[in-house]
């Protein structure tokens, strides 16, 4: 029996031990903390799954089969994980990063449809659009209970026969083995899935954390989901959903926040952040413009430069996970399969997520906590 310790039980090291587990591997999950703790970007109330990706294929494929694995985990877990409730993109321009998304949505038999700017009425209690070009609809869209998804998950995992540490692990260098508690462990495999911890413990990788602060407002009750959709304006770095379980309609900023340290970073949102999102509601959605926040979190992306992930085998037997860039969420049922069959070695991982030099890009991330 293969052996493989994973280290970090956030949504896709939590993922991956599910999978591997059902598959015949003895996996050991590692996490200094308890799955779905409130320092983990894992552990946000929610994330939206979407499989629009501008112009990328891969991404967007990956996120249609990631939607049934969510489904199936719900029915497995006996609850409602992911809600459908379809997702409203407010395209600024004809000839932007949703019109390339439309495309590659259509060429891959996604349902989107693209709707006049006007149309944001039946989407929404009260709307204005006249800085629009034109709505992008994906009607299959919808958010992740994402804590519950994460906690869910580990639990899983260790029912399929994962063992659960509560500890901190450190990298044994040249060997595929951590040390943990002053033991050192080895297996066939060990993958790095801590997220934000991971540049502290390895030099060199493209991967820096930023602050994020997450926005949730008190609305009346027809502003909840899914009688109100989620939404997306990639132009303003803005993004959210209606009401999901009494929290508050979503409304928050995906503009990159100041680095931040996550262990021991204070997690209290940043007045100007607070501003800013009033100030989108009061262009967008007028009749929400006094809105008290009704819940907040601060949570944190480890952005790569090109928001590619990193999947990189760092030394024989030792992977590295992680740089999610905000996008990774809502991927993590089918990118469990993808990794899973890198390390069974069945194939190489993509180029494109490998320790290589990366260009600045933002055209992947669109709307980060949106998973």
């Amino acid at each position: 029996m293969k052996s493989v310790i994973v280290v970090g039980a956030g949504i896709w090291g939590s993922s991956l031990a599910l999978r591997l587990a059902e598959t015949g591997w003895r996996v050991t999950l590692v996490e200094q903390h308890r799955p779905g703790h409130v320092r983990q970007a894992s552990a946000g109330e929610t994330r939206l799954l979407r499989c629009a990706h501008g112009d990328d294929t891969w991404y967007a494929r990956l996120a249609w089969q990631a939607k049934d694995g969510w489904r199936r985990l719900g029915e497995r877990a006996g609850e409602e994980l992911y809600l459908e409730a379809g997702m409203v993109w407010f395209a600024r321009t004809p000839d932007g990063w949703e019109h390339a998304s439309a495309q590659v949505l259509k060429n891959l038999d996604i349902p989107c449809d693209v709707l006049d700017a006007a149309d944001g009425g039946r989407f929404f209690p009260d709307y204005r659009g006249d800085d629009l070009s034109f709505l992008l609809w994906e009607p299959h869209a919808g958010v992740i209970r994402a804590r519950r998804a994460t906690q869910v998950t580990a639990r899983l995992a260790q029912a399929a026969g994962a063992r659960l540490i509560r500890a901190r692990a450190t990298p044994v260098p040249g060997a595929a083995a951590v040390e943990v508690d002053g033991e050192v462990r080895h297996a066939d495999r060990v993958v790095w899935a801590c997220g934000a911890w991971l540049p502290s413990l390895f030099d060199g990788l493209p991967i820096t954390v930023t602050k994020q602060d997450t926005l949730h407002f008190a609305v009346p009750r027809e502003w909840s989901l899914p009688e109100t959709p989620a939404w997306v304006d990639h132009g303003a770095s803005a993004y959210g959903h209606g009401d999901v379980d009494g929290t508050g309609m979503k409304a928050t900023s995906d503009q990159e926040g100041r680095p931040y340290e996550p262990e021991h970073g204070e997690r209290v949102v940043d007045p100007a952040s607070v501003e800013q999102a009033h100030a989108y509601l009061r262009r967008r959605f007028p009749a929400l413009a006094g809105a008290p926040v009704l819940f907040s979190q601060v949570c944190q992306y480890a952005l790569t430069p090109d928001a590619e992930w990193l999947l990189t085998e760092a030394s024989p037997g030792v992977w590295l996970l992680g740089g999610d860039s905000g996008h990774g969420f809502k991927h993590a049922p089918a990118l469990a399969g993808y990794v899973a069959g890198v390390l069974d070695g069945e194939y190489g991982p993509e180029p494109r997520f490998g320790m290589r030099e990366r260009a600045p890009s933002r055209g992947l991330r669109t709307s980060g906590q949106a998973g």
